[in-house]
């Protein structure tokens, strides 16, 4: 049996036993399901499960997670992300050297417009997911900007352009939509030394002089594989290492954003101002290029301080829509993150230099 005969399942009675025998076929030919139950739902922009899995023979997980499109968040993962990038990187075979969740089947519907995927269950092999109110220590940020460097360096320049199984990968290009976003309302609960360089801003100039220079300037330069969105609440530890779950944004671009986005956010501004300079030096040694196509020191500098647009738009943005996208407690930590990043960092004239 092979999990192209397979249906993606639009509720959770559709996963019976013999649809996961099915699907785990591939990675365990002998098991055989006798059951599957909902252990855990947690739904957002996506529907999402962890099931629990018994078997009347041989041997399988006991539990997995699973995660499919919503029916009422399709347009704006349209819009944000597309829905296909996650299972086609997966299906592709490509190599990741980086810590990340191991998928076992990856089903796309490109005329229903739907995707599932049956992952590993990282809390059975003892994953601490963390998220904004958890920030990182430096020492843990170092696993993750090795990790993002090993895979950045594995794909740079013609090595993700040219290989045949990244032919649908895509560039980051802006997205529409977040014009709408109450921006005053976040501004007015970043705190009394928020700096003036973000309290200044309006919607049209954080879109139209921050975000979309940035962004239109990735897809100049070399080339790699991103993450895409490489937030700390999309981080989980493994003991000391690293790991990157929910590649639902996977591109190609320029090195800087997921850096940017991953080190402003995951580390308190305390640490980020301590310790960023030395883990600028820990990515570069760990893209493990040759001399002539590593970037500089100034050119990985400039670039990570003109990175801070991306996540300071998306968390501003964020921030201003109370519930509706991300718990508030979240967003408000990092839009403050990113906030003083910019300043620190001169993003702005990070951005004029960048052109």
């Amino acid at each position: 049996m092979t999990t192209t005969q397979l249906e993606i399942p639009h509720d959770w009675e559709a996963i019976t036993p013999e649809w996961m025998t099915r699907a785990l076929a591939s990675h365990f030919p002998d098991a055989e399901v006798a059951n599957v139950s909902v252990d855990h739902r947690d739904d957002g922009t996506n529907r999402r499960a962890r099931l629990r899995v018994d078997y009347t023979a041989g041997d399988g997980p006991a539990t997995v997670f699973v995660k499919g499109a919503d029916p009422g968040h399709k347009e704006l993962l349209r819009i944000t992300s597309g829905l296909f990038h996650e299972p086609r990187l997966f299906r592709s075979g490509v190599d990741l050297p980086v810590e990340h969740p191991r998928v076992l089947t990856a089903l796309i519907d490109e005329p229903g417009y739907d995707f599932f995927l049956v992952m590993e269950d990282l809390s059975a092999r003892g994953a601490d997911p963390r998220d904004a109110t958890r920030p990182l220590t430096p020492e843990q940020a170092a696993s993750g900007v090795r990790g993002l460097a090993r895979m950045h360096g594995k794909y740079w320049g013609g090595a993700v352009l040219d290989d045949p199984a990244l032919d649908w990968l895509e560039p980051f290009t802006a997205w529409g939509g977040m014009e709408i976003a109450p921006l005053p309302a976040a501004l007015d609960r970043l705190g009394d030394d928020a700096p003036p360089q973000v309290l200044s801003l309006t919607i049209e100039s954080l879109l139209d002089d921050v975000w979309k220079p940035y962004i239109d300037s990735l897809t100049r330069g070399p080339q790699t594989l991103l993450h895409g969105d490489p937030h700390v609440g999309n981080t989980y530890l493994l003991g000391d290492q690293l790991g990157f779950l929910d590649w639902q944004v996977v591109r190609r671009g320029n090195w800087s954003l997921d850096l940017g986005y991953f080190l402003q956010g995951a580390l308190t501004i305390e640490d980020r101002r301590a310790h960023e300079d030395a883990l600028l030096e820990e990515y570069r040694d760990a893209l493990a290029l040759p001399a002539a196509v590593l970037p500089s020191k100034s050119e990985i500098r400039l670039g990570y301080a003109a990175s801070v647009a991306h996540g300071l738009t998306l968390w501003l943005c964020t921030a201003s829509a109370g519930e509706l996208w991300q718990r508030p407690d979240i967003a408000l930590a990092l839009a403050q993150r990113y906030s003083a990043a910019y300043a620190d960092l001169d993003t702005s004239g990070a951005l004029a230099a960048i052109g």
